[in-house]
């Protein structure tokens, strides 16, 4: 982890997973719109066990841009390695977003104006998606409904921002294998009674699909649902209120 700097403003979470097609690209986009702020932080970017060319590319990026940092660990799968990167974020803000370049970074300032909230969801529009996956995004978003009685667009959406206050407040939650933690994460912050703002994004089609894309989906949506359910179960009348501002 970065060290001998500056505590971050934000940190960025990137998870990745054999984007070896686009990922130089993606990194070298999301440092120079970082360093517009003008802030300290740090790009914490986790190469999930990527088997094609990502580790050398990512490698060479963070060895030219200081404030990147490429961790490396075995394959824990897509939501295991979001929530290490939450529980190691460090920044006041914590961002997460993909490494598939499926959301353009020059979208990030329309989320970065609004951090008058507590969570700030970027949800896509434009998506080419297929029906199973759409029909994954509806279940995800009535999942939210119904066990947290929180209504949003795309609660899955990994294009966020999350005030580090509110952030630390839910994670105890969640487990930590969890498959889909942003489901859960926003379906607690919405129980909390946190301030959530959507801002809609343009979505794009990716450039390559690998890897973890394939995972068979009806099992996938089965283990999240179960798993929302035992957090809401918990969480009812244990979730710390939130007074106000989180900050």
């Amino acid at each position: 982890m970065p060290s001998g700097r500056p505590e971050p403003v934000l940190s960025l979470v990137m998870p990745v997973y054999d984007e070896g097609e686009a990922i130089g690209d993606v990194l070298t986009a999301w440092d120079d719109e970082a360093a517009r702020l003008g802030l300290a932080y740090e790009l914490l970017v986790y190469d999930d066990g990527s088997r094609d060319g990502s580790p050398a590319i990512m490698d060479r990026v963070a060895a030219a841009r200081p404030n990147v940092c490429v961790i490396r660990q075995t394959n824990r799968g897509h939501g295991p390695t979001i929530l290490r990167g939450y529980h190691e974020a460090r920044g006041d803000w914590v961002f997460q977003v993909d490494g598939d370049d499926e959301v353009s970074p020059e979208w990030f300032p329309h989320i970065w104006r609004n951090r008058d909230a507590d969570l700030v969801l970027g949800y896509r529009v434009g998506r080419d998606a297929t029906r199973l996956r759409k029909v994954v995004t509806a279940l995800s978003r009535w999942t939210v409904l119904l066990l947290f009685r929180t209504r949003l667009r795309d609660v899955n959406t990994p294009y966020r921002l999350y005030r580090r206050s509110l952030l630390v407040r839910l994670l105890p939650f969640v487990p930590p294998d969890a498959f889909a933690p942003n489901v859960i994460l926003t379906g607690l912050a919405g129980r909390a009674g946190a301030r959530i703002v959507e801002i809609a994004v343009p979505h794009r089609r990716r450039r390559a699909r690998t890897g973890q894309a394939r995972l068979r989906i009806a099992p996938a949506v089965a283990r999240s649902f179960a798993q929302a359910a035992r957090v809401a179960i918990r969480a009812n009348g244990r979730l710390p209120p939130l007074d106000g501002r989180t900050a």
